[in-house]
C-alpha cells in the first residue's frame, strides 16, 4: 500500500487505537519532547512526572489487583496467521506484538514492532505503511562511528513512535562466533567492545522518543539452524569476556528498559528459564531494573521460567505451546509455586520501564513519516559503513568519462538488496522486484528501489551503461570484452531462521565475476552480503567495495563512494576468513532438515578467542583482517603515549592525514599482556572515527574499560587485573599494527555491575 493511501487509513486507525487504550488519547502528536506532562490526577501518585521511575512503580504496583498484574505480564502477537491465529483488534495491524495497558491506572497499552534497522511489517499483514530502512547491523556497526549509530536509532525510533508504537524490538549485541549465521546481519559483529558501544548507540537514539527499546537476544544465540532446541555450550569466564560483555557495554551505553531472552538453551537451560543468565548475571551482577521479555516462541514453562528471571512473555497465544504466564501462571501463584512478590517484581519492573522511558508521560500518536528526511539518515549511514576492501592502482574513485561501462549483476538496474525475516522494512515505493523466492516466511526477499545503475548514470550522462543480469557467464564475458570498465553486483539474502550453507556466493555469482574479470578490463566488485564471504576471483579484479544491506538509499550511497563524492570510510567489525576450513567449527552445527532435534554447540573450541582473536590465536591468516577498510586518502599515526592514574589507563597518539584529499580515519587501539594469560593476543581496547583535512592532525586520547585488561575470576566472582607490562598496539586493524608502547598496569578489582 502506498504511502498516500496508508495516511488516509491513518485516522481511522487512530481511532481504533485510541479507542483500544484510553491512555492513548493524552498523547501529544508528533515525537519526544512535543509538550510537557501533565500533572498526576488526584489520587493516582504515580501519574506525577516529578517522581523518579522507582517511586512511580512501587506506588503503582500497589495500587493493582493481581488481574492487573497478570496483565502487564502476558502479550498477543500483533498479526494474522490465518487460519491458525487471529490477532486481537486493539493491537496494531501487522505488528509483532501487543500487550494491553491499565486504563484505570492510566499505564497504556504496550504496542511492540520489530526490529533493528526500522519500523517492520509482518509478512502476513493486508496492508504495509511505507518506511526508511537503515542499512544492516553490521553496516552501522562498520561506521565505527556511534554518533551516526545513534543518529540512526533516533530516526528509526520517531518512525516507530510516529506509527504508533511504544515498544521497538532493537537492537541485536550478539557476537559472531558463526559467520554462516543467517541473522548476523542485524547484530555488531565480533567484538564485544565495538558491538557494545555501537548498538549501545543505536538504543540510546531509538529511546530518545520516549519508547521502550529491548537489547537482543540473550544470549549466545550465534546460529539459526536449530535455533529453538541448541544449547550453547560455555564456560563462565568465557562467556562474561565475549558475549556477555558485548550486552553488558551496550546497556552501559543505553540503558536499554527491556531486555529479550533468546531462543536457544545455554549450558542445558532454555535462555528464557536460566537461571545463571536472567537472575545470576542480569539482575544479581549487573543490578539490571528493567524487565525481560521473551522472544516470540522461546517460553517453555511457567514457574520455572518466571522464578529464573523471565517478566513477560510475548505472543504467548500464538508461539508457545500454551499460555504459560497467563493460566499457568495463574494456578502457579495459587500453589505457591510462584510468589506473590515474584509476580509483584514482574509487574513492578514492567512499570517501571513505561515510567522510565517516558512512555507514560508521552503516548504515542500515528503522525506522519517525513521519508525523504528519513531516508538521507539511511544514506549517511551506508556511505560510512562501506568498506573499500581491496583498490588497485587507485582504480577507485571512478573517474566516469566518455566510456562504455558494463554493470553487471545483483538487479543493480533497480535496487538493492535488504535482509530477511522479521526485521524486514517495507520501503518508501514498494519493491523493486517482484515474484523472488521465498515469498513467503522468512521472505519476501526485497530489493529496495535504489537503483545503483541509475544513480551512477546520473553522474555520467556521457558515459554508455550497459546492463546485464549476471546470469549468463558466456553473456558476461562478452559485454565485459566490449567495455571500457566493468562494475559487477554480487550479492547473498541472509535471514532470520535459516542459515547460509557456505560463505560461498549462490547463484553461480563467482562464476560471473571470473567471467567479468577474464576479459582484462578494469573491473569493480560491489558486494550487498550480510556478513563475510570468500573471493576466489579476489586477484583477478581491481577492486572490491563491501556495501553490506546499504538500506533504503543504498543505491546512491553506493554511487557516491564509487565515485569519491564520499570517501571510503568504513572498516571491518568482522574478520573474512580465506574459506571455512579457518573457522572453529568448519562445518556448520545442527541439521537444517530435523530443527525440532535436541544438540549442543561446544563454543569451549574458541571460548571467548571469537573472531580476529581465534585467528591470532591459531596464527591463521584471513582474507581480510578485522578492522580493515581502505580510504581515499592515507593517514599516518605518531607519537604513541601512555599513563596510568589509579590504575586507569589512558592511551593519546596523533593523527595525520598525509593525501592529497579530505577523508576518515578509524586508528585502533589493541592491548596484549607481556606475561600472556589471556584468551588471544591481543584484545580490541579503544577507537575513535577521525575527519581530517589534508595535511591536518588531531590527538585521540583514548581512556581504556579496565574489563578490557583483565580476566574473569571464577572463584572470586569477579575481574582481576593482573599487575605487570602491557603491551599498547595503535594500528589500521587488527594486522596492520605501526605502533607499540608498554604500559604498567597496576592490579586491581573491577566491580561486577552496570557501570554508571
Amino acid at each position: 500500500m502506498n504511502s498516500r493511501l496508508w495516511r488516509a487509513s491513518a485516522l481511522a486507525l487512530t481511532v481504533a487505537t485510541l479507542g483500544a487504550a484510553p491512555a492513548l488519547a493524552q498523547g501529544h502528536a508528533g515525537h519526544a519532547g512535543h509538550g510537557a506532562p501533565a500533572a498526576a490526577p488526584a489520587g493516582q501518585p504515580w501519574l506525577d512526572p516529578k517522581l523518579d521511575a522507582d517511586t512511580r512503580a512501587d506506588l503503582a504496583v500497589k495500587a493493582m489487583t493481581k488481574d492487573e498484574k497478570l496483565t502487564l505480564v502476558y502479550g498477543y502477537f500483533g498479526a494474522d496467521m490465518k487460519p491458525k491465529y487471529t490477532r486481537i483488534e486493539a493491537s496494531l495491524p501487522g505488528s509483532a506484538g501487543y500487550v494491553p495497558g491499565l486504563p484505570r491506572l492510566g499505564i497504556p497499552a504496550q504496542f511492540e514492532t520489530d526490529a533493528g534497522v526500522g519500523v517492520a511489517t509482518q509478512g502476513s499483514a493486508a496492508e504495509f505503511r511505507e518506511r526508511t530502512a537503515l542499512p544492516s547491523g553490521m553496516a552501522t556497526t562498520a561506521t565505527w562511528n556511534p554518533a551516526l549509530a545513534q543518529k540512526g536509532g533516533a530516526m528509526i525510533g520517531k518512525e516507530a513512535r510516529d506509527s504508533g508504537f511504544n515498544v521497538m524490538l532493537a537492537g541485536g549485541v550478539n557476537l559472531v562466533r558463526e559467520p554462516r549465521n543467517g541473522r548476523n546481519f542485524e547484530y555488531g559483529g565480533e567484538d564485544p567492545l565495538l558491538a557494545g558501544v555501537m548498538v549501545g548507540a543505536q538504543i540510546k537514539g531509538i529511546q530518545s522518543n520516549h519508547i521502550v527499546s529491548t537489547i537482543k537476544h540473550y544470549a549466545l544465540n550465534a546460529q539459526e539452524t536449530g535455533r529453538f532446541v541448541v544449547d550453547s555450550k560455555i564456560g563462565d569466564a568465557d562467556a562474561r569476556t565475549s558475549d556477555l560483555l558485548a550486552f553488558q557495554i551496550a546497556m552501559e551505553a543505553s540503558d536499554p528498559h527491556s531486555v529479550m531472552c533468546a531462543y536457544n538453551r545455554v549450558n542445558g537451560h532454555y535462555a528464557c528459564e536460566n537461571d545463571w543468565l536472567l537472575n545470576k548475571v542480569l539482575k544479581q551482577d549487573w543490578g539490571y531494573k528493567g524487565y525481560v521479555m521473551s522472544d516470540w516462541g522461546a517460553v517453555h514453562s511457567g514457574a520455572k521460567s518466571v522464578n529464573a528471571g523471565l517478566d513477560q512473555e510475548s505472543a504467548g497465544d500464538a508461539f508457545d505451546k500454551q499460555p504459560f504466564l497467563a493460566g499457568v501462571l495463574k494456578a502457579d501463584l495459587a500453589s505457591g509455586a510462584v510468589s506473590q512478590a515474584r509476580l509483584d517484581d514482574m509487574a513492578r519492573r514492567i512499570v517501571r520501564s513505561l515510567f522510565a522511558s517516558g512512555a507514560v508521560d508521552h503516548p504515542v500518536k500515528i503522525a506522519p513519516i517525513d521519508l525523504a528526511a528519513n531516508g538521507k539518515v539511511s544514506q549517511a549511514d551506508a556511505e560510512e559503513g562501506m568498506v573499500l576492501l581491496k583498490n588497485d592502482k587507485g582504480l577507485l574513485p571512478l573517474a566516469l568519462k566518455a566510456q562504455k561501462i558494463a554493470v553487471i549483476g545483483a538487479y543493480a538496474d533497480v535496487g538493492v538488496l535488504s535482509g530477511g525475516g522479521s526485521s524486514q522494512v517495507y520501503p518508501a515505493g514498494g519493491r523493486a522486484v517482484q515474484g523472488l523466492e521465498p515469498k513467503t516466511w522468512p521472505g519476501p526477499v526485497i530489493y529496495y528501489p535504489s537503483s545503483p545503475l541509475k544513480a551512477l548514470q546520473a553522474r555520467a550522462p556521457q558515459a554508455s551503461f550497459t546492463y546485464n543480469d549476471g546470469k549468463d557467464t558466456a553473456a558476461v564475458a562478452r559485454l565485459a570484452a566490449q567495455s571500457d570498465l566493468v562494475i559487477v553486483f554480487a550479492d547473498q539474502w541472509t535471514t532470520e531462521s535459516e542459515d547460509v550453507a557456505s560463505l560461498a556466493l549462490p547463484k553461480n555469482q563467482d562464476a560471473m565475476i571470473a567471467a567479468a574479470a577474464k576479459a582484462g578490463k578494469p573491473t569493480v566488485v560491489v558486494l550487498e552480503t550480510g556478513g563475510p564471504v570468500t573471493m576466489p576471483w579476489l586477484k583477478d579484479v581491481g577492486a572490491v567495495l563491501q556495501a553490506w544491506f546499504p538500506g533504503t538509499s543504498g543505491g546512491e550511497a553506493i554511487a557516491r563512494v564509487l565515485t569519491g563524492e564520499v570517501d571510503a570510510s568504513g572498516r571491518l567489525p568482522v574478520t573474512f576468513p580465506a574459506s571455512e576450513a579457518q573457522l572453529p567449527r568448519p562445518k556448520l552445527d545442527g541439521d537444517p532438515k530435523k530443527p525440532d532435534d535436541l544438540f549442543a554447540v561446544d563454543y569451549s573450541i574458541e571460548g571467548a578467542a571469537v573472531g580476529y582473536k581465534w585467528f591470532d590465536k591459531k596464527g591463521l591468516s584471513p582474507l581480510f583482517p578485522f578492522g580493515h577498510g581502505l580510504s581515499y586518502t592515507s593517514f599516518a599515526y605518531s607519537d604513541l603515549t601512555t599513563s596510568t592514574q589509579g590504575g586507569a589507563l589512558t592511551v593519546a597518539f596523533k593523527v595525520t592525514n598525509t593525501g592529497k584529499r579530505g577523508g576518515k580515519d578509524v586508528p585502533q587501539v589493541y592491548v596484549s599482556p607481556k606475561a600472556g594469560g589471556w584468551e588471544a593476543p591481543r584484545r580490541l581496547a579503544g577507537f575513535e572515527k577521525v575527519e581530517l583535512a589534508p595535511g591536518a592532525s588531531k590527538t585521540v586520547t583514548l581512556a581504556v574499560d579496565p574489563r578490557l585488561l583483565a580476566t574473569w575470576d571464577d572463584k572470586a566472582h569477579g575481574w582481576k587485573v593482573a599487575a605487570g607490562d602491557y603491551e599498547v598496539q595503535l594500528g589500521a586493524s587488527s594486522a596492520a599494527i605501526s605502533a607499540r608502547a608498554t604500559a604498567a598496569v597496576q592490579a586491581q578489582t573491577v566491580p561486577v555491575g552496570l557501570r554508571k
